[in-house]
């Protein structure tokens, strides 16, 4: 892992880059699809945008990485385009080195920033924006004035936008958080009762110069107050019920940018309800639009498919028996003010009245195949069916030529059951919702899939629901409570009715929020996330052929998202497990084989596949997966807090509750590329993950397992001490400890680190010791009296293999460098090697694929070109000891009658053997690239 000089490193990535451009060009493509486009080449150290000049820029937000010892912490960074223009930055630290430089650092651009195709960045003083974001905070409200839009924020109340205003115009108030809930306490009795989001806590986390961020907490509550009989549980989950005045606690944080006119809404819910009786019928966000002028010249704007726009006024004028002229229509058509009465056709001025005037409009996405919008003219009259179609494009506008808010669901029919409603656009104020749950389609149901099929004992539970449909069933533990999602809202406060042209363009915005992007050169050169990837080769073959099989398992899963559609609000960002050849359909009703909840570093795969191409569709891909498995497959409040659940028809039906799952490792590769701070939240909740083994230890289950599971985890023997593997638990609540020392400088986060590498080191069989006790406050393994071995091969499929990466990098432990080395190395070993070495051969080393990339980790850590042939020769073999293939592979059409619908098949392919391929492939190219065999 030697060092090159930056001008060595340059000279040899633009090489790399035109030698994979020319290789891809002239190899011509396996059956199935197409390879990626190569990227075009840039020099490693600027910044591009990651899918192209954004039509319309918002302003925008990323991280930048740097090299060990080449910032101070106290750096300032100043940007501009590549022709030399200067560009507003507002910047801060995301993590540091050991020696205290930067590592990590985020940065924002405003609204009105100079257009580039690329950027640089150095340390320097920033240019200030012409419109600087000001914060004014009071007792009573948190004020933003963006240069453009000024925003009062309620500190206390229903309100948490109280008011927007534009060029001293209101352009909308009143923005609040609504919930409906069905109420079924009484099955005889269903009741709907209504519910707005109530501040508790409001904390400004940025101020400007470029970028204010507010973060806003609270519950929703009850609207006039608790009701006799009113749904809730003071536990959630123990079947008792009684009136409570608020739930579902939330998390909002809204974003500005200089010099801008759009509003970024982070929301977040928490479920803490009763999945018997809580049924949550309607969920969104709220506010009211001023109307000034007349109906014909208000307009109502909704997006559709491939830049689609549905436009039309609330009065129409087009037509009409008589026609009021053509300058009037065009004006109305494209959202102009119309000419004055007097230039009108006068047959049409004196008989408006009797033109019909639309109050009120509802567009409904019902699932990811249909949406309808309808209109009428009041309550108490028929819905008009206005359109239909498959997808809508999520954005949705209510203003006139002199004003008026563009809003924004993003992933809006991904997420669905969504909708928008807009009420009352005949009178002074129109109220607009964005229902993030439509309160137009069914109610949402989380409640268990089944009646638990007769498992009440663990011994049921695991030689029967394991064994046969592999769910690990316990009850009372396929409960949702805690379970979180979040969304994202997009609010233009306009100066008048946009063009269709420019309501397009945002659009796109909404879809693609503009990011600016490092280059993979850049990330590899600053050696971040473990030096264990490189970028992108495909100048050599057999490099070539494993590439392409990376890019093939990856299409493959897009297609199948889209095919098999793994949409929904709560599915969104997941993936299956597991495929059922005979149905030609994955298991998505089959217990443990259902969605995969990051099963075997799925998330992982992804994203370390995204450093490697830094192609946009992987990081969106990978994104979306970020936002899923870290909301809706972790709890985050309640009795199973902060751990995850593992794989299963629900998201939260397996009763196995673990650090695997909820690992901040997962979150890391997004955090530190974008600097969100819901993500950051997300993982500073690991932090003391550790306690909540104290409460249900993951190997509570495994004396069923006889000797066939891990049995390194030991009896606790003080309150602050767990039965931990050194896999799949201590390795997370590293990632969590790592993140956080990187984060914040903590001391105590530094010292656990240390304190559980030495003594991992020191165990008598290194980390194939068996009865391993961590103090889960000081991070330090008891000594084990046993000179017995255990192995599991789930314990470096979770992230460890990653984070042990980094740590070795960071902190210099030798006894555990030692001890890691020996684990790389010895655990595809030979029956003969392993005896000689531990005393005995391994048992349950299976993933001995997946596992090669260990192996090549210690070939190159340790010099050695026979470990490294060993490790190419483990990749060539997959779990069966087949051969494995490379390139890409061909897919099955299935059509009718065999399948509802057509879909492509891969029978081979399984979400666990997807990801630990990928995994294994990156890192093997990596590690001992230059030790692949030829062909």
């Amino acid at each position: 892992m030697s060092s090159l000089t930056r001008r060595e490193f340059v000279r040899k990535t633009t090489l790399v880059a035109a030698a994979a451009q020319l290789a891809t060009s002239l190899r011509a493509t396996s059956t199935g699809s197409a390879p990626a486009p190569a990227a075009p080449v840039r020099a490693p150290d600027t910044l591009h945008w990651l899918e192209g000049t954004p039509a319309a820029l918002p302003g925008a937000t990323w991280g930048r990485p740097w090299p060990r010892g080449q910032h101070p912490r106290d750096t300032t960074f100043q940007l501009q385009t590549t022709d030399g223009a200067a560009v507003p930055l507002q910047s801060w630290p995301l993590a540091f080195w050991p020696d205290g430089s930067l590592k990590w650092t985020a940065h924002a651009i405003p609204a009105d920033a100079p257009a580039s195709a690329e950027y640089r960045i150095t340390a320097g003083s920033p240019a200030a924006p012409a419109r600087p974001v000001k914060v004014t905070e009071s007792a009573e409200a948190v004020e933003i004035d963006t240069g453009v839009i000024r925003a009062v924020i309620g500190r206390r109340g229903g309100d948490l936008i109280r008011t927007i205003t534009r060029d001293g115009k209101e352009i909308a108030r009143a923005g609040r958080l609504v919930c409906q809930l069905q109420n079924r306490r009484d099955p005889a009795a269903i009741r709907v009762e209504s519910f707005t989001g109530e501040i508790a806590a409001v904390t400004v986390e940025q101020a400007g110069p470029v970028r204010a961020v507010v973060k806003i907490e609270g519950k929703h509550r009850q609207t006039g107050g608790p009701s006799t009989g009113s749904t809730s549980s003071p536990q959630a989950g123990s079947g008792q019920s009684g009136p409570r005045p608020d739930w579902l606690p939330f998390v909002v944080r809204l974003y500005f940018h200089a010099g801008g006119e759009m509003v970024r809404v982070m929301h977040t819910i928490l479920f803490d309800g009763n999945a018997e009786q809580d049924f949550i019928s309607g969920l969104g966000v709220s506010f009211t639009v001023p109307l000034r002028g007349e109906l014909y010249d208000r307009h109502v704007r909704f997006s559709g498919p491939d830049r689609g726009v549905f436009g039309e006024a609330v009065r129409g004028l087009t037509g009409l028996r008589r026609d009021p002229g053509k300058a009037v229509k065009e004006a109305q058509v494209a959202g102009r003010a119309t000419p004055p009465l007097a230039e009108w056709d006068q047959r049409v001025v004196e008989r408006l009245q009797y033109v019909p005037a639309y109050a009120d409009w509802t567009l409904l996405q019902a699932n990811a195949d249909g949406f309808q919008l309808r209109k009428r003219t009041h309550a108490g009259h028929t819905w008009l069916d206005a359109a239909q179609g498959q997808r809508a494009g999520g954005l949705g506008y209510i203003g006139t030529p002199a004003g008026g808010v563009a809003f924004g669901l993003r992933n809006f029919w991904q997420s669905h059951p969504a909708q928008f409603d807009i009420r009352g656009a005949t009178g002074d104020a129109a109220t607009v919702t964005a229902w993030l749950w439509a309160p137009d389609a069914a109610p949402m149901d989380l409640r268990p899939y089944h009646d638990g099929l007769g498992m009440d004992t663990f011994d049921k539970q695991y030689n029967g629901g394991l064994e046969i449909t592999y769910e690990d069933y316990e009850p009372g533990f396929n409960s949702p409570e805690g379970v979180a999602r979040t969304s994202e809202l997009h609010l233009w406060c306009l100066a008048a009715t946009l063009a269709r042209e420019t309501l397009a363009a945002l659009q796109r915005t909404l879809e693609a929020p503009p990011m600016l992007a490092n280059s993979p050169a850049w990330l590899h050169q600053c050696e971040v996330f473990g030096a264990i990837w490189n970028p992108s080769d495909r100048s050599v073959p057999a490099r070539a052929a494993v590439e392409d099989r990376l890019a093939a398992y990856f299409d493959f899963y897009v297609g199948q998202r889209e095919q098999r559609r793994w949409y929904g609000y709560w599915n969104y960002g997941d993936v299956m497990h597991t495929y059922d050849a005979d149905r030609h359909e994955w298991r998505y009703d089959i217990g443990g084989f259902a969605w995969d909840n990051s099963e075997l570093s799925t998330d992982l795969w992804l994203w370390l596949y995204y450093l490697q191409t830094g192609r946009a569709d992987v990081f969106r891909f990978a994104e979306d997966m970020t936002r899923h498995t870290g909301e809706v497959d972790v709890h985050h409040l309640g009795r199973f807090a902060p751990l995850g659940s593992r794989h299963n028809v629900q998201h939260w039906g397996c009763s196995a509750k673990q650090l695997r799952i909820s690992t901040a490792t997962n979150r890391r590769y997004y955090f530190y590329l974008t600097g969100d701070e819901r993500v950051g939240d997300l993982m500073r909740e690991q932090v003391e993950a550790g306690r909540a083994l104290l409460k249900f230890p993951p190997g509570r289950k495994l004396a069923f397992a006889n000797e066939q599971g891990d049995q390194s985890r030991g009896t606790p023997t003080s309150p602050d001490s767990v039965g931990a593997s050194m896999g799949t638990d201590w390795g997370s609540l590293a990632g969590a400890w790592l993140t956080e020392w990187e984060r914040t400088g903590d001391p105590k986060m530094r010292d656990r680190l240390i304190a559980s590498m030495r003594t991992l080191g020191a165990q008598p069989k290194g980390l194939f010791s068996t009865g391993l006790i961590l103090n889960v406050e000081t991070g330090a393994f008891e000594i084990t009296k046993s000179d017995k071995v255990s192995v599991s091969h789930l314990n470096a499929v979770f992230g460890l293999v990653e984070v042990c990466a980094e740590l070795i990098a960071l902190l210099d432990v030798p006894a555990f460098k030692t001890a890691w080395l020996d684990y790389c190395e010895l655990y595809n070993a030979s029956a003969e090697e392993q005896t000689k070495r531990l005393g005995s051969a391994l048992r349950a080393n299976g993933l001995r694929q997946g596992h090669a990339r260990l192996t090549a980790y210690a070939a190159k850590l340790k010099g050695d070109p026979a470990l490294a042939q060993r490790a190419w020769a483990e990749f060539a073999r997959d779990w069966r000891g087949r051969e494995s293939a490379t390139g890409r592979f061909p897919v099955t059409r299935v059509e009718g009658p065999a399948v509802l619908r057509p879909v492509d098949e891969a029978v081979f392919v399984s979400t666990n053997d997807a990801a630990q391929w990928g995994l294994a492939a990156i890192q093997c190219l990596a590690l001992i690239g230059e030790h692949q065999p030829a062909g």
